[in-house]
């Protein structure tokens, strides 16, 4: 059953961000003067132009994040602005749509739609008009004097979006509204939300989606949130790439939700970056392009964890490989993660296994090792893969390291950046892709670095 919320736009529409959350974080005081903590301190913004879409498990907190987003809860602590005013004190020009239809039985379909109106104070001749107009376009026409028992599932819930959007909202907020329609009505629903979205039939400049359903967020979203617990908080936030309509059984369609799938399903581990996407251009814009986090795992790590699953059959469970090896696991995972990022494991419920071309590694000599990751490296590791292309682009075959910090520090912390900048060194000195002069701070291609150690030995 879906239920309405909504007030009146005071504040004028702007360009800019609509909704920003500074700091805000749920809480309830005990008798024992300690507090349960729901929503950890968060900043998060609803902009112009999206469907955001809101994941996490039961008990993150999505609910409680969206009704203080809409101005319906207040936080314990922060603030949430509306056009940088605080939210108490701007008439907020939203709309809710909750999982409830909770239509009134006794009013009919056009009466229902016309209620939120009615509380405006609009006049009846208006009130009219509007409605009409939004039951057409929700394609209710002709349904105007039936009465809520009278209609299926899907048709009540066209209803609830009609008297949401009657008002005429800025922001759109709904609460798991396709979650007690059956499968064929809601996946129809959602295709209709996302045409009148797409042809801006709406009256709504963003739509915030608060979803349980995975697929039906990377269907519908341009960016998607999802949600810890314990207490709820932000493990990721990016937006979707790919273009419009969405295919299911597109490769990129399905690591989007495999990826989202793993960090609902292993809140232990700090999520890895959203996978590449294809936007439908030929020609993927490289400053668009995020570097993966990689992970802090030496080469010789890597090799020893391959040849110890090779005498394991190729395949076993991560916790009982630790657990054998005296491993804590968080140390054990660097290593893992490093060898799943360069192809040679595939890691599914917590099991690891190795691929093809891990099982080669594993079972080569050390000289055809160095060859196996260096091609691995330059294929899975973007950043690697830029230093040595800009290698070999220069003329005198040198690039500073400060370049590439410049570029790590759009994404990363300071310290991140060195981090990640002493890890990419480690593994590209090791499959020669370049060397590294520590004294000038800047990369060289292995033989340059030869040539010139040869011609400082023969001056003196």
């Amino acid at each position: 059953m879906q239920e309405t919320f909504a007030t009146r736009l005071e504040t004028p529409a702007g360009n800019g961000t609509i909704i920003r959350a500074e700091g805000i974080e749920k809480y309830y005081a005990q008798p024992s003067q300690n507090r349960i903590q729901v929503i950890a301190p968060t900043d998060l913004s609803i902009v112009p132009g999206e469907i955001v879409a809101l994941l996490g498990p039961s008990g993150s907190g999505k609910s409680t994040m969206l009704r203080m987003l809409s101005g319906l809860s207040q936080p314990s602590a922060g603030q949430v602005y509306w056009h940088e005013r605080p939210i108490q004190h701007a008439a907020a020009n939203v709309s809710i749509v909750f999982q409830s239809f909770a239509l009134f039985p006794w009013l009919t379909v056009l009466e229902n739609v016309e209620a939120p109106l009615q509380a405006r104070g609009v006049p009846a001749s208006q009130r009219r008009e509007r409605s009409l107009k939004m039951l057409d376009t929700v394609g209710l026409d002709g349904f105007e004097a039936a009465y809520p028992k009278e209609l299926s599932g899907g048709m009540r819930q066209r209803v609830g979006f009609a008297r949401a959007l009657v008002v005429e909202p800025e922001v759109l907020f709904m609460d798991e509204p396709f979650s007690a329609l059956d499968v064929l009505t809601a996946e129809n629903l959602r295709s209709e939300l996302l045409e009148l979205w797409a042809k801006k039939t709406m009256p709504t400049q963003a739509v915030f989606l608060v979803t349980h359903n995975i697929e039906e967020a990377v269907l519908l979203a341009d960016r998607i949130i999802v949600l810890g617990r314990n207490p709820g908080h932000i493990r990721t936030d990016f937006k979707v790439q790919l273009t419009q309509p969405r295919d299911r059984k597109s490769e990129a369609f399905t690591q989007l939700v495999d990826y989202i799938y793993k960090v609902l399903t292993r809140p232990d581990i700090a999520p890895a970056e959203a996978p590449e996407q294809q936007t439908g251009r030929r020609v993927r814009d490289q400053r668009q392009m995020r570097y993966q986090m990689l992970p802090h795992a030496r080469p010789g790590g890597v090799a020893g964890l391959l040849e110890l699953l090779v005498d394991r059959g190729g395949q076993e469970d991560i916790y009982r490989l630790a657990d054998d090896l005296a491993f804590e696991i968080d140390d054990l995972l660097p290593i893992v993660d490093a060898a799943q990022l360069l192809g040679f494991l595939k890691v599914e419920e917590g099991d690891v296994a190795l691929t093809e071309s891990g099982t080669e590694f594993a079972n080569s000599e050390i000289l055809r090792q160095k060859e196996i990751f260096r091609d691995a490296a330059e294929k899975n590791v973007l950043l690697l893969r830029q230093i040595a292309r800009a290698l070999e682009a220069k003329s005198d075959h040198t690039v500073p390291e400060d370049f590439f910090l410049d570029m790590l520090d759009e994404q990363f912390s300071e310290d991140e950046c060195q981090r990640q900048m002493e890890t990419a060194i480690t593994w590209g000195r090791y499959a020669e892709l370049f060397d590294f002069d520590a004294s000038k701070r800047r990369f060289v291609l292995p033989d340059l670095q030869e040539e010139e150690a040869a011609m400082q030995e023969g001056g003196e």
